[in-house]
């Protein structure tokens, strides 16, 4: 269901995942990192999170420090992340909580501030693509209003091959591009046949590219701003710019 927010068209990329806590945030962060690093001028927006904390400032949320680091943004927190709730759970949940429905115009605003000096967006998502923002709408309807080409972030345990097939299915039925799959913290020393052809398979079922497989680093911190120099070294080998082309 369209949510009709009339956004600023602009390149960039959507960062969504197979599930939560699959490592959405440090994807998103870096690709940023990566760009601004090429010379290119970065946004990153993340609409909604949940599980904030209260500062003298607003509610703050790890993530949004963590992608406004990477990015190198002088921007607020409260435009970066224009929405937010100290509930950890899905948005349709918080907002039942908190009694504060989403502001979706609150959204459009923050994004359009974002758009006008920069030459490329990072939108990070919550949770999976059908994760629940209204008995309405859910964050398909919402990456449908920024139409970026999407990335797909997955788990490289046992289970991700029908999680990311169930996330394609889901995107391609929204007719969104999708300009591929990183399966984020692939541990090659324990893992298993099932881990070891995840990407294969993935890409011989969808013909959708798995762009990287981002090695386990246990010294990644979101909350420290950590991301970790595998994590660079091994996204650095896409050409974002590229996939960020509307």
């Amino acid at each position: 269901m369209p949510i009709a927010l009339n956004l600023p068209k602009k390149d960039g990329l959507f960062i969504t995942g197979t599930d939560t806590g699959v490592g959405k945030t440090l994807i998103a962060g870096i690709i940023a990192k990566i760009l601004g690093d090429n010379g290119l001028k970065v946004g990153v927006f993340k609409p909604i999170a949940t599980g904030c904390r209260r500062t003298w400032e607003g509610l703050v949320a790890a993530d949004t420090e963590f992608l406004a680091n990477c990015a190198n943004s002088d921007l607020p927190l409260s435009t970066i992340t224009p929405v937010g709730y100290l509930t950890p759970a899905a948005p349709i949940v918080s907002a039942a909580c908190e009694r504060t429905p989403i502001d979706f115009g609150k959204i459009a605003a923050a994004y359009g501030d974002i758009c006008q000096n920069t030459d490329v967006v990072i939108v990070e998502g919550i949770g999976g693509v059908r994760v629940p923002l209204t008995a309405e709408f859910d964050l398909l309807d919402l990456a449908v209003e920024f139409d970026l080409p999407v990335v797909i972030v997955a788990r490289p345990n046992l289970g991700t091959i029908n999680h990311t097939l169930m996330t394609i299915d889901c995107i391609s039925a929204a007719k969104l591009k999708i300009a591929g799959v990183i399966i984020n913290g692939y541990d090659a020393t324990n893992a298993s046949i099932a881990e070891e052809t995840a990407d294969q398979v993935i890409t011989q079922c969808t013909g959708v590219n798995v762009l990287a497989v981002v090695p386990f680093d246990e010294t990644v911190s979101i909350e420290q701003s950590h991301w970790g120099q595998v994590t660079v070294d091994t996204l650095a080998e896409c050409d974002w710019a590229k996939l960020a082309r509307r």
